[in-house]
Parts: structure tokens; sequence; C-alpha cells
């Protein structure tokens, strides 16, 4: 089972658990600018994501991963994260990362 986590550099991040894998990390640009990291995670089981602000007080939370979209197929995430991103004429692009965000 595969799902799509987000975070917005400047604002949060978000980490799984153990109970997922990272398997591919997407910077998204909107007109040249770095908006968000999107990360597409492998699930094993249900987990919980950790949602941490960048800023003080770095206030936290833990989010079950039952509330997240689920796909059966990696391309299905895929394809899915590929539909959030168009905005018609819009400049919007994904930029696959070498390694997974969270680890850089």
């Amino acid at each position: 089972m595969y799902a799509i986590i987000t975070s917005k550099p400047g604002q949060y991040s978000a980490l799984v658990d153990e109970s997922a894998t990272i398997i591919e990390s997407y910077e998204y640009l909107f007109y040249g600018r770095l908006k968000a990291i999107y990360q597409l995670i492998k699930m094993e089981r249900e987990g919980r994501v950790r949602i941490t602000e960048d800023d003080p007080p770095y206030i936290s939370n833990s989010v079950p991963t039952k509330f997240l979209e689920k796909f059966d197929t990696l391309e299905q995430a895929r394809a899915e994260l590929h539909h959030l991103v168009e905005f018609g004429n819009l400049e919007a692009d994904l930029r696959l990362c070498e390694q997974p965000a969270a680890e850089q």
C-alpha cells in the first residue's frame, strides 16, 4: 500500500515512522519557487506521521496513517501526485530528488 506525505519548507516537515519506507521524494516548484516536498511512501502497516513546525516553539503532532489516502500501486500514487500539481497553464513542476528529502 502506498501514500503521499507533504512537507512545506519554512512551515512544517512530515516524517513517517518505522511502519513505512520513503520510496521517492519530489520537489514541487511553482513558478520556479520551492513550495512543497512530496514523499511517496510504501506502508507495511498502519502507523503514524509526525508533523513538526519549522519555527519555534516547534509544535508537533502525530497523525495516524489511517487518515491518508492510500493507493494499491506506486504508479497510482505517482498519477495522483501529478494530478495534484497540474493547474492548466500555470508553471508548476515536479522534480524528482535523488534521495528522500528527509535524508538530505
